[in-house]
């Protein structure tokens, strides 16, 4: 038998009897892996006279690109926001979990908090890969403060800061560090935020507008500055109007600079966003969508009092609450759910509805040359699905992280 020893020590893995997501569409053919990384066949067998060490059969499902989540603030009764001595493995017990709904990477979201609690979080928590001991952690999302009172939601208005003149100081002095930072949440209607804008996507971070009450041309001009991302379209933000479309207007502007896309999140739990807000977002800009969860510690939990940050939730069916008021805070349902519920509603292709999880994201980010697609030389972070989306099994770097059980 040929030796495939010529390149690479590394055992080769074929994945066979599966359709997978590549360039938009589901395509019948085998996938093939070799040190965490999807290889092309033609070279293998034709350069190196290659062969598989290793054979997963697939049961005729669906391969995907492993989900990314740029914004999930806790779950299973972790709350990033909280400063503990030991942040890490509260991080690291929910990367554990989120495997079973095929999330392999993500940005763990801390709310508006005191400076205290930035200077105590964020130096505990590296960006890393992922593996079995979870899904990898791309940077933090920082979520506020400095966001807009009126359109605060959940955070805590005692928390809430302003750009003094100082402009990026001031925002170095709240957090302490931008080091493992990977998004920043901010309304870009505050005194000197241009500026701090500028400054952060020069820093490589990407700038999501969000708690706004923004007007069409501020954001607008966010964008011009690098901003990139909005946080959970529609909430929390002033509703679309036909004569000043707000930052919702962002979907269609023209002023974005060409060759540039602004992306949206969106909570497909069936409560954030009426279906048809949804279907309207989607049909408008639908290469621009990415799906996040917004999971709070409650996640995973009964219904109950839980905690997100500095505030107190609580769990009524599959809402979460501030405790006492009808105020929206947070998600409790998982990523595989939010892309299920995403098609039903939406209408979209199945391909759409995983993109939306995956190779958005990523492009979002910047990483969409080693993550959420299956393009040969990308990372081999892999989600098995059945035709009813259900996650059979998650792999990272081509290894099986997860199965469902019998």
């Amino acid at each position: 038998m040929p030796s495939n020893r010529s390149v690479s020590d590394a055992p080769i893995t074929q994945f066979i009897n599966c359709r997978i997501l590549r360039e938009h569409r589901l395509q019948r053919e085998d996938l093939w892996v070799r040190d965490g990384r999807i290889l092309d066949p033609e070279k293998l067998f034709f350069d190196e006279q290659g062969y598989a060490d290793k054979r997963v059969d697939c049961e005729g499902g669906i391969i995907a690109p492993g989900f990314i989540d740029v914004q999930i603030n806790g779950g299973y009764g972790i709350d990033f926001s909280q400063a503990s001595e030991d942040v890490s493995s509260g991080v690291s017990f929910v990367a554990k979990k989120i495997l079973q709904h095929g999330v392999t990477s993500f940005c763990p979201t801390l709310v508006t908090s005191p400076p205290a609690v930035y200077h105590k979080v964020l130096p505990q928590v590296k960006v890393h890969n992922g593996g079995e001991h979870g899904a990898g952690v791309l940077g933090f999302h920082l979520e506020g403060p400095f966001i807009s009172l009126e359109k605060k939601g959940a955070h805590p208005e005692q928390f809430l800061r302003t750009f003094g003149s100082r402009g990026i100081e001031d925002l170095m002095e709240t957090y302490g560090s931008l080091d493992n930072v990977a998004v920043v949440t901010l309304a870009p209607e505050l005194t000197s935020s241009q500026s701090v804008v500028r400054e952060l996507c020069r820093r490589g971070i990407t700038v999501s507008l969000g708690h706004s009450v923004a007007n069409l041309s501020q954001a607008e001009e966010a964008v011009q500055h690098g901003a990139s991302f909005i946080t959970h379209l529609f909430n929390a933000m002033l509703p679309f109007h036909h004569r000043d479309p707000g930052i919702v207007g962002l979907l269609t502007s023209d002023q974005v600079p060409a060759g540039r896309t602004v992306y949206y999140g969106m909570i497909a739990d069936g409560i954030h966003t009426n279906p048809a807000a949804l279907r309207i977002a989607h049909r408008a800009h639908p290469s621009g969508l990415v799906l996040v969860t917004d999971a709070i510690t409650a996640m995973g939990l009964p219904p109950g009092r839980h905690t997100l940050g500095q505030q107190v939730i609580e769990i009524q069916g599959l809402h979460a609450y501030v405790a006492g008021t009808k105020t929206l805070s947070g998600s409790i349902a998982p990523m595989d759910m939010c892309v299920r519920h995403f098609k039903q509603a939406s209408g979209c292709s199945v391909e759409e509805a995983l993109e939306a999880a995956s190779l958005h994201p990523a492009q979002l980010l910047g990483i969409s040359h080693q993550k959420g697609n299956l393009d040969y030389g990308s990372d081999a972070d892999l989600v098995l699905l059945d035709d009813a989306l259900n996650i059979k099994a998650t792999f990272i770097s081509g290894e099986e992280v997860w199965r469902e059980g019998p």
